[in-house]
């Protein structure tokens, strides 16, 4: 490989609480539906994570905190001792690979379904999902979820808590609370799916509350160097409709900041757009950012490259990439050399299950190039991937 390095602040090292990244590349969190039907990971998932260990941060992907709130067949999970050593083997292989890891606790709400989890879904108001939900027998039509009750909503902010101690009994460095993309803390603050009356509906002030009391509880739990929280400003995936956008993250964003999680992660963050200049301004601590690449398309040609350095030259301190990760397994060594990018291949095998689509993606052909920094880290990191074919 002949690629001279790309200057950029990309590759410049960083700190995130208490952790020192070797570069401002975070790899951001993807469901890929490779654990078993009760939520163990997979080994084939410690190859995949240590497969991408160069990353700065990997965040892996969205696990439930308790049953009810499973989304698809054979998501992960960390609410049982089974989990904790299923993820504890992941855990194991990044860090003999040399890098860094938290674990994204999500509840899906109203994104499940009986045919998964076994159980009615449940979530701020009895609203369904206006989209049919992917089960194993297929796309079947969503179920009215029920409202919960506040103590309902007082165990699920515990369960949150539990998650995050056994996501540090795990071996992640910390957690990032989800509360974007239309799942269950995302349909607290939205208009379109939040219809209470009670102290957990009605106001901005209302709206924020669940979120609030979820990320003060695991704050509690693990401290706030090991927290992270990922928001979407705007975002309507999974039919949410927020209604007051522009209300809500100014006075979550300062709620949020009251508590000291250790960062703040935009999903699809816009440098155009004054809301995220407004939330960079208000929030002080590290902010993930992840840009817009084009939903559903193919990966542009650099990478991501130039829309994430927009984002640096626009205040954030991180940058969160997904697709790019899936399909370069050594994605920083591209970007730092200019070199060629894999495409993602048809959407289907992102979830398909087994090593097709997602742990036989090619390396460059000289994987002895730098990949980490320092030199040492490198060395483990080469020493755990497989050969290059």
């Amino acid at each position: 490989m002949t690629n001279a390095p790309v200057e950029s602040r990309l590759f410049d090292s960083a700190r995130l609480g208490p952790l020192e990244l070797p570069n401002r590349l975070v790899m951001a969190p993807m469901t890929r539906n490779r654990a078993t039907t009760d939520g163990v990971p997979l080994p084939l998932m410690a190859t995949y994570y240590s497969q991408r260990a160069s990353a700065g941060l990997i965040i892996a992907e969205a696990s439930t905190p308790n049953a009810v709130g499973q989304t698809y067949p054979n998501i992960t999970a960390i609410h049982n001792d089974a989990h904790v050593a299923g993820w504890r083997q992941v855990t194991d292989a990044v860090h003999a690979a040399g890098g860094r890891m938290f674990l994204q606790l999500q509840h899906g709400g109203r994104v499940g379904h009986p045919d998964n989890s076994g159980l009615t879904p449940v979530a701020p108001s009895p609203i369904p999902l206006p989209e049919p939900i992917h089960t194993a027998s297929g796309r079947r039509t969503a179920v009215v979820p029920r409202e919960m009750t506040v103590e309902e909503i007082r165990s699920t902010v515990a369960d949150f808590a539990a998650a995050a101690r056994r996501a540090v009994d795990a071996g992640f460095a910390g957690v990032e609370v989800h509360a974007a993309n239309g799942y269950l803390l995302h349909q607290f603050l939205a208009k379109g799916t939040n219809h209470r009356t009670d102290a957990y509906g009605g106001s901005v002030a209302h709206r924020i509350r669940f979120v609030v009391e979820v990320v003060q509880a695991v704050v509690d739990a693990i401290g706030p160097d090991r927290v992270g929280v990922r928001i979407a400003p705007g975002l309507t995936v999974n039919g949410i409709e927020e209604g007051d956008t522009e209300d809500i993250y100014p006075a979550l964003v300062a709620a949020l900041d009251d508590i000291g999680p250790a960062y703040l992660h935009i999903v699809f963050a816009d440098p155009d757009q004054s809301l995220f200049h407004d939330i960079r301004k208000a929030w002080p601590r590290t902010l993930i950012a992840n840009p817009v690449l084009g939903w559903g398309g193919p990966l542009p040609a650099d990478g991501g490259r130039h829309a994430a350095e927009r984002l640096l030259a626009a205040g954030a301190d991180l940058i969160s990439l997904g697709r790019p990760f899936l399909a370069n397994p050594d994605l920083v060594e591209r970007l730092r050399t200019g070199a060629p990018i894999n495409p993602v291949r048809e959407e289907g095998l992102m979830y398909a299950g087994g090593e097709n689509g997602y742990t036989d993606y090619p390396y460059l052909p000289r994987i002895t190039a730098t990949i980490a920094s320092p030199p040492a880290q490198a060395d483990r990191l080469k020493s755990a991937l497989p050969a290059a074919p």
